[in-house]
Formats: C-alpha cells, structure tokens, sequence
C-alpha cells in the first residue's frame, strides 16, 4: 500500500533529515577523533587549542543552519502557493498519483495509465489487512488512460461500508504473457488542506494527498 503523504520522492524535509543525520555520524567521528588525538598528543608539543576550537565553531554553525532550514521548511509548507492557495481545491474532484483511494457513496474510483495494448488486465482490491476483497479480469484493453470504477462490493457480491481506505493492484500482461508497465491515480473529492510535516496536503476520504502529486482539478457537479 502506498503512503500517499510521501510516494512522490524525496521531499525537503527528507532531505533535511538526511543531512541532519549525517552531520551526527561527522560530529561523532570528529569528538572521537580530537579525544584520541588529546589523549595520545605529545607533550612538548601539545594540539593547538585554536585549531580544534575553531572546528568545533564550525560544526555548531552547521547544526544552526540546520535548523533555520527546519524553519523554512515550514514556512515553504505554509506559504509556498501551499496552504493558503490550495484551499480552493476543497469541495473539487482531483485526480493524484495514489495507488489508494476511500470507498465513498458506495464506490472508489481510480484511473491508470497503460504503457501499451494488454491482452489482460488483472485488477484486485485490497483492503488495509491485506486481503483481496475484489477480483476482476478484462482482456484486449488498448493503450493510454482508463478508468476504474469499483462499487464497493467483494467477489461474493457483499457490500462493504464507507469510510474505508483500499488499494488497487493492477496486473497488465501482453500477448506473450510478459507484463506491462502502469501508472496508478485515485481521484475523490477534496475536503479540506492542511500542512503535514512542512508539505500542503489535502484529505480525499480518509487519504492525506500531497498537492505536488495532483495531476487534475475539476468541479464537482
């Protein structure tokens, strides 16, 4: 199941995240280091103080600048066309690139993108345990975009309850048996935007949908 909030590459926040982490492991070898070299330094010739100083100045800074990226971080979240600007998508049908989408009204809809003509087209619907709650197979399905509309009830024909989040997997095989690239999108009305680890997200369902990974906005009729 694809986590909506990150699946669309690294984010700022990772990267600051990634460079938070790797400047712990500098400043953990670097301590180690100067403590060896105080402890076996030679006595008529001892370290001079300015020059570790002067490092240990330099990596506070670094830790600093860290932080003020944190702060900007939020700021971008917030102010970037993020929050403010996407409020006008609440109460409009967007399409993202999700793998997920929520039963709504009876009913879950996605649209995919087929790399070329299949001769088969597997769908199977997931529920959050894991368990396949719907299959279906179509065959001789031509090339570009579709849609795949599911009415919320398993194989057996029982209809399940709003509110519930599903995952749809997709199985494309050609002529030969050999399988065929997809790209997955969920598509549901939008309901409010909020900022979620300094990126603008907006709830579709239960979903938190990156406003970076939405591919079309319409009006909802």
């Amino acid at each position: 199941m694809t986590d909506a909030v990150s699946g669309t590459g690294t984010s700022i926040t990772d990267r600051v995240n990634n460079s938070r982490n790797s400047l712990v492991d500098s400043e953990q070898t670097f301590l180690s280091l100067l403590t060896t070299q105080l402890k076996n330094q030679d006595p008529l010739s001892p370290l001079d103080s300015n020059e570790f100083t002067a490092q240990i100045v330099q990596m506070t800074g670094v830790e600093q600048q860290l932080l003020t990226n944190d702060l900007l971080t939020m700021l971008v979240g917030m102010n970037d066309g993020g929050l403010a600007a996407s409020v006008d998508l609440i109460g409009k049908t967007v399409t993202a690139a999700s793998d997920d989408a929520t039963l709504q009204d009876g009913k879950s809809t996605w649209t995919y993108d087929l790399d070329r003509n299949a001769a088969s087209v597997k769908y199977e619907v997931v529920n959050s345990a894991g368990q396949t709650v719907f299959t279906q197979t179509d065959a001789n399905a031509t090339a570009g975009e579709k849609a795949f509309e599911w009415n919320g009830k398993t194989t057996q024909g029982t209809q399940l309850a709003d509110g519930g989040t599903y995952t749809l997997k997709i199985t494309a095989t050609g002529s030969g048996g050999e399988k065929i690239s997809t790209s997955t999108y969920t598509t549901g009305v939008a309901t409010a935007v909020e900022t979620v680890n300094g990126q603008t997200v907006v709830s579709v369902g239960k979903l938190k949908i990156p406003v970076a990974s939405i591919t079309s906005v319409k009006t909802t009729v």
